[in-house]
């Protein structure tokens, strides 16, 4: 704890990390202020059917995913997964349209033009999720409009102002990754998953006093402890695997020469980090689109992709964790353009011919670690369905692994890297200098 506390005084004495924590601050702070703005006209009170609706299947994971907007009819209410979803169908141009592939190759330059038509795609995507969620708002809600407003008048400023408030959190997102820390867009779900904890925690605790006769309160409190050994584990995991790869790679790969000195090939076994879990839930929450939020009308495959505890649901979520894993590893880390760069630099893998073998050989030692690491996120992804069989209420079992506890994971690990690399820069002892973020040369591993 001694530790701990100095550390964090060595992160106020850093004028520049000091700012760029505050500013994280403000723009969480005001992002979270955001998510209780109602739409102009609603009124709040009565909104108890939106909430209802949003206790279970891929409705809470939504509500979830925006902080509580979405059941709030917020100005975020469609928070930034519509962002989520136009970057899934950017990548896959970049790889499919050689229009985008040429771009991809352009450097800086390359980047903020996919990084504009991303945006340009977000408000399409927001143009038609925005009604889409207003109807289902009339449905669910048709008695919270102000008297004197009709749904038809009212629909077009509306989605004005929700397609506006999804581009705002992305602006957020934007200036906590240039001038805060970490990545903004996962901070920011990470928030919204965070600020649902004490709402399913609350509810878990009152479902287990009312079965207290049969033991519930004994239940409740195994269930914290064994929430508390997973998030341990998956963290501790999550550290002990990283380094796998690098000494994989010692034995696989060998090492690549710069002016005499050896520096081993930087594989992972995370490459993707949490990027597939998101981009999978982004692609699952596509039915919601097709129905207009209301299963009732819908067919029994849509329903049971709709309802994230059925076999259907969580067999083709891992489906996509796996492929998803796959295609951004290969975006982040390409053989290619890696056998390049050696062979360019007079690199070299002893015993592999540079060139087109030695892109395969990486290709092949890529595809042997990263298969392990996506069925790991896979089988922590659909462990909320096996705890759901417990009678676990369904908000407070999305903690037990799933998208919530990965992103999690995920999202503090990476943050606490950048601001380690703040202290490291300035000789101050790291939040995580217990070995796992450095190789024993002293170099980062990843």
């Amino acid at each position: 704890m001694k530790k701990f506390i100095e550390t964090l005084k060595n992160c106020w004495k850093i004028e520049d990390l000091r700012q760029r924590l505050l500013i994280t601050l403000l723009f969480t702070a005001i992002y979270r202020f955001g998510s209780f703005v109602v739409l102009p006209g609603i009124n709040p009170n009565m909104l108890a059917n939106l909430a209802s609706q949003t206790q279970g299947g891929l409705m809470s994971l939504l509500d979830m995913f925006s902080g509580g907007a979405f059941s709030n009819a917020s100005i975020f209410a469609l928070g930034i997964m519509p962002y989520i979803s136009a970057s899934i169908v950017m990548q896959l141009l970049a790889v499919a349209v050689p229009y985008f592939q040429k771009m991809q190759r352009e450097g800086e330059s390359g980047r903020k033009k996919i990084a504009w038509y991303t945006r340009i795609l977000t408000v399409f995507i927001l143009v038609f999720q925005a009604p889409s969620y207003l109807y289902n708002l009339q449905a669910q809600a048709h008695g919270a409009l102000a008297s004197g407003i009709s749904w038809t008048v009212f629909m077009f400023p509306a989605t004005i102002i929700l397609a506006a408030g999804s581009m705002f959190i992305l602006w957020l997102g934007e200036r906590i990754t240039d001038r805060g820390v970490g990545n903004g867009v996962s901070l920011i779900i990470m928030i919204g998953i965070i600020a649902r904890l004490p709402q399913a925690f609350f509810q878990e605790f009152t479902s287990r006093l009312e079965a207290l006769s049969g033991g519930g309160l004994i239940m409740f409190i195994a269930e914290l402890l064994g929430l508390f050994a997973i998030v341990c584990a998956a963290i501790v995991l999550t550290q002990a695997v990283r380094k796998v790869p690098v000494q994989y790679a010692k034995r696989l790969v060998g090492n690549r020469q710069y002016g005499g000195a050896r520096q081993y090939i930087p594989l992972k076994l995370f490459a993707a980090n949490v990027m597939p879990i998101i981009f999978a839930q982004a692609l699952m929450f596509l039915p919601l689109a097709f129905v207009r939020y209301n299963s009732e009308s819908s067919s029994s495959i849509l329903r049971d992709l709709m309802d994230n505890r059925s076999l259907l649901y969580n067999i083709v979520y891992v489906i996509l964790i796996i492929a998803f894993t796959y295609f951004y590893t290969a975006i982040t880390l390409n053989p290619t353009q890696m056998a390049e760069d050696m062979k360019r630099n007079n690199g070299f893998i002893p015993g592999i011919k540079p060139g087109k073998d030695t892109a395969e050989y990486l290709d092949t030692v890529m595809s042997r670690i990263t298969l392990p690491g996506s069925l790991f996120i896979a089988f922590i992804a659909v462990m909320p369905a096996i705890v759901s069989l417990f009678d676990v209420q369904q908000g407070f079992a999305q903690f037990f692994g799933g998208t919530s506890l990965l992103i999690l994971v995920g999202v503090v690990i990476d943050t606490l890297h950048q601001i380690e690399s703040h202290l490291l820069m300035r000789h101050y002892d790291g939040l995580l200098n217990s070995g796992h973020t450095r190789n024993a040369s002293g170099v980062a591993a990843y």
